[in-house]
């Protein structure tokens, strides 16, 4: 398969210009991706754009993934409601450093190969043009009437809290990308999800009236999940790539939990194991869903890929000392069981509280397991607490210093995936 057919079959091309693959086929193309610097680390859902650009530099073509330090201080109204808050200078900074870090572990940027991966910032031609320039040299290439016909756009004039300039702007400046890049750097492709279609062709559309050059798009569907809940999220916020922010453990743990509707879907975009062993992984998930064949292996690949085969162990021997020994009481678990238990939430209290002894519900509330003692209390009565592995009704049961595993800790489940462990200072 060339590269579009594989993008195909892993259900990664929405929108495609014609011509694009007919390019791909002809030559080594430089393509890119913007990366949104809005915060100082990428999340899961930027995996697919760097995928992306993984599967262009094996088929043997160039990647340039653009950090948008620029744009970023713009705000790009693709699928939002409302207006985006400006970043200072400090935050846009570290947020550009903090995600070309993270990419340079995904890219191979060896100069002595002629596809070299390449990392760009917008800031650096922006920074030189005058507000005069770019609309001499930009502006009067691009009709109101073709930026106002993106649905981006149409949608927040036709919405409540409509559009400012700025962000109005936003795909003009996207396109100006596309045309510096086509100039600069010979970059003849870009890519993106599905709501950005309308920013990338306009880039498509100044390359031809102004430089009288052809330039290509293809777009890739945006992630959701079959229960309709938002792709990305835990019930903390973001899967994060920075393990400081989601630790592999948690980050193991959201592929895992995996719908059987959504790994299907999920091991074609999320990995690059070959087309013929995907079709055995899930023949095998069929004969017996129970096991989770695709999801120990989606967990795995992706787990690997962004964290390393390190990380990933950890993250499979913390998943076993907490679910596949379950049934062994807390007491068997070693110190050094406790300790490693890498990405578990862990959490100092007072040894002299613990002594003095404290009902549940306050204790909950004040290690932040729960927000609230009436959260705390709700959960208990509904047996959702477990304390060293034996579950608490009783929103009276005192916590003290008896209970402490080695002298040192407890270990808290909330629910059925949330482990806590309570170390006593």
């Amino acid at each position: 398969m060339n590269l579009v057919e594989e993008l195909r079959w892993r259900g990664m091309i929405q929108d495609i210009m014609p011509g694009t693959e007919e390019q791909l086929l002809k030559e080594m193309t430089t393509g890119y991706i913007g990366f949104d610097p809005t915060a100082d680390s990428l999340h899961i859902g930027s995996l697919v754009p760097i995928i992306l650009l993984v599967h262009l530099q094996k088929a043997g073509h160039k990647p340039v993934a653009l950090v948008g330090g620029a744009t970023g201080m713009i705000g790009d109204p693709s699928g939002k409601s409302d207006e985006r808050n400006l970043l200072d200078n400090e935050t846009l900074q570290k947020n550009v450093n903090g995600i070309k870090n993270q990419l340079e572990k995904f890219l191979d940027f060896d100069v002595t190969k002629p596809n070299a991966a390449v990392i760009a910032n917008n800031y650096d031609w922006f920074q030189g043009i005058s507000f005069i320039d770019f609309l001499r040299d930009a502006g009067k290439h691009i009709t109101v009437n073709y930026m106002m016909a993106k649905d981006s756009v149409r949608k927040r004039i036709e919405g409540e809290t409509g559009i400012s300039y700025t962000e109005f702007a936003y795909q003009l400046m996207q396109g100006y990308d596309f045309f510096w890049m086509y100039k600069n750097m010979n970059v003849k492709l870009q890519m993106g999800g599905s709501d950005q279609w309308g920013n990338m062709t306009t880039g498509t559309e100044l390359i031809r009236r102004k430089a009288g050059g052809e330039a290509f798009v293809f777009t890739c569907p945006l992630i959701t999940k079959a229960d309709g809940g938002k792709f990305g999220k835990s019930e903390k916020g973001n899967v994060w790539l920075d393990s400081q922010k989601t630790s592999s453990y948690e980050f193991y743990q959201f592929w895992l939990k995996a719908s059987d509707e959504d790994v299907i879907k999920w091991i074609k975009i999320f990995t690059f194991i070959p087309k013929e062993e995907i079709d055995a992984l899930t023949e095998a998930h069929d004969k017996d869903r129970s096991k989770r064949v695709l999801q120990s292996r989606l967990a795995k690949e992706v787990t690997t890929f962004v964290h390393g085969e390190t990380e990933y162990l950890k993250a499979v021997e913390t998943t076993e000392k907490l679910f596949s020994q379950q049934n062994a009481p807390a007491e068997s678990l070693s110190l050094e069981d406790l300790e490693g238990m890498d990405g578990v939430v862990k959490i100092d209290f007072p040894l002299e509280k613990l002594k003095a002894g404290v009902d549940i519900v306050s204790f909950l509330a004040e290690t932040n397991i729960f927000p609230s003692k009436g959260e705390a209390r709700k959960m208990v009565q509904g047996g959702g607490v477990s304390i060293n592995r034996n579950k608490v009704g009783d929103q009276q049961f005192a916590i003290n210093d008896s209970l402490l595993l080695h002298d040192m800790y407890l270990l808290i489940q909330k629910g059925k995936k949330n482990y806590y462990l309570v170390k006593a200072v």
